[in-house]
């Protein structure tokens, strides 16, 4: 079934191979990443890494059903939060904003009404909001938004108040990275990243970075260093079962949004 229905790379193709998967289920995955600063212990593609890795992990469990096509990665993003370190690479928002309307236009252009979003950086959430709506509004399509990161995390992995707080360069993305691309990682300059997220929680706030009622936040404003999180608590074999927790469920993602009823996305 998989040789009928495999995963294809949008660029490998010609463009008459791929007109001739118009018309059916196939589901396009655009990758969103950043290129930005993650501390002293991991690289600038660290997102990217990630991203990159989970989605490879999740074509080995898809189902087999259906096409899927993997576009090329949009490896910089919104990365505003993160301009006041060396080697950050972003695009305004307004300019992500329309770079992934863009590249959703032409994949309705070519017929194919299912576009996975998967985002592997947390300040693209916003830009790819408001871009799947516009897209949703523009061409009646199925435009699915996964974040790994909102993906619910294995149990017993890593303490509840890093998961929470740990929000760049801790223990989660520094596991992955041990195990992705661990000759990346420099782990002489591992380090608890205290946030002071968690200083506010402690003290007894409910005001915070995230959470239901989340500041604006320039990295710095969590921790000197930009990264925020315990990366000392990482290690590869946490990485492994993040990975395969994370890409199991971006492969039921995908297989769902190739089963998804597109008559409900009505036109009035």
């Amino acid at each position: 079934m998989r040789e009928a229905n495999p995963v294809l790379h949008w660029q490998d193709l010609t463009s008459h191979e791929l007109a001739a998967l118009a018309g059916d289920d196939s589901v396009a995955v655009l990758p969103l990443a950043a290129i930005e600063q993650h501390g002293a212990h991991l690289p600038l593609s660290t997102d990217l890494d990630i991203g990159l890795g989970l989605l490879a992990a999740a074509t080995e469990r898809l189902d087999g059903a259906r096409t899927v096509l993997i576009l090329p990665p949009l490896a910089i993003g919104s990365s505003l939060e993160h301009r006041d370190f060396a080697g950050t690479l972003s695009l305004m928002p307004e300019a992500a904003i329309g770079v992934i309307e863009a590249l959703g236009e032409a994949v309705a252009r070519a017929g194919i009404r299912r576009l996975v979003l998967f985002n592997s950086h947390g300040g693209n959430k916003a830009v790819i909001d408001l871009a799947a709506l516009k897209l949703r509004a523009a061409h009646a399509m199925l435009v699915v938004k996964a974040n790994y990161f909102r993906f619910a995390p294995p149990a017993d992995t890593l303490p509840a108040a890093e998961l929470r707080h740990g929000l760049h360069g801790g223990a989660l993305e520094t596991s992955m990275m041990l195990y992705l691309a661990p000759e990346k990682v420099r782990r002489e300059h591992l380090v608890d990243a205290v946030s002071e997220g968690l200083n506010q929680e402690l003290a007894g706030s409910t005001l915070g970075p995230e959470g239901d009622a989340g500041y604006a936040w320039m990295a710095q404003d969590l921790h000197p260093s930009g990264g925020t999180g315990n990366a000392t608590l990482a290690d590869a074999d946490t990485g492994r079962r993040l990975v395969e927790h994370f890409a199991t469920r971006l492969a039921q993602v995908i297989d769902e949004a190739g089963r998804f009823d597109l008559e409900t996305l009505r036109r009035i």
